[in-house]
């Protein structure tokens, strides 16, 4: 029995091309002659200028050796386009295609849901947020006030993150110890520290570990710190942070984050 697979985020998704170029652009202008009978109008309509659609349309004539499209001018109909029975040929062949693309895509999707072990991981890959930092782990306490909660996120390297939400916030959530957890940080938030100079920092969360990567970027980096157990924690920090810091692959640091900043996500 196929496990069904959420309609607006698939794991799987492929492209197909014939004679690897004739892609579904194309043959959404070959569709939109067939429906319009004007060029120009089916142009508009697959995004291109009416000079790139008989560019197009000349490419891919050479390639099947075939006209493709017919047009006819002035008369009684007022001239216009139609799709030849070779161009009709391929637009029904690839209607096909991607029909059969999509069950074969379905069916492997199925396939990877039923794999032992890799359940939760096609879980956690099915959801789409923009916070570069993403932790799986367990609740390992929860502790509720009148108005915050704390909670404690156990990590897979053995390490914890602690994240403050409101007490309603968590209520709805419905959180609880051993339950599964993602922690996101977006990597704005996260500070790194090379030497703490003596000080203690009020940030709950300090994850001590190693520069695995420094990501120039015109006038900010990415830099990833590498923890204890493989898992890795990517900041967003400027340039002249970066030269500050003298910052460098191998160079121990500290990932620093308030509680606050952590956002937890649970399935619902």
């Amino acid at each position: 029995m196929t496990a069904p697979r959420p309609a607006d985020h698939p794991l799987l998704q492929g492209e197909l091309r014939l004679a690897g170029r004739l892609d579904g652009r194309f043959f959404d202008l070959l569709a939109a002659l067939a429906l319009t009978g004007s060029l120009h109008k089916a142009a508009r309509a697959a995004g291109y200028s009416y000079k790139g659609a008989w560019l197009v349309l000349d490419a891919a004539g050479a390639l099947t050796h075939a006209p493709l499209l017919e047009t006819a001018t002035g008369g009684r109909g007022g001239g216009g386009s139609r799709l030849t029975a070779e161009g009709l040929a391929l637009l029904a062949a690839w209607r096909g295609l991607q029909s059969r693309l999509a069950g074969f895509l379905g069916e492997q999707e199925a396939w990877l849901t039923e794999q032992p072990g890799l359940a939760a991981l096609l879980k956690r890959m099915s959801m789409k947020t923009s916070a570069r930092n993403q932790f799986p782990g367990q609740i390992a306490a929860v502790h509720a006030g009148p108005a915050t909660t704390t909670v404690q996120v156990a990590l897979a390297g053995g390490q914890q993150v602690t994240a403050s939400l409101t007490t309603q916030a968590a209520e709805e959530l419905v959180l609880r110890p051993g339950q599964e957890a993602l922690a996101l940080v977006k990597a704005s938030e996260v500070v790194l520290v090379t030497d703490f100079g003596g000080y203690r920092l009020s940030a709950r969360n300090q994850l001590a570990g190693t520069v695995s990567r420094v990501q120039r970027g015109a006038v900010s980096s990415l830099a990833g710190i590498t923890l204890p157990g493989g898992l890795t924690i990517t900041a967003s920090i400027t340039n002249d942070a970066v030269d500050g810091l003298g910052l460098a692959v191998g160079q121990p640091a500290t990932a620093t984050f308030k509680a606050y900043a952590v956002m937890l996500a649970v399935r619902g």
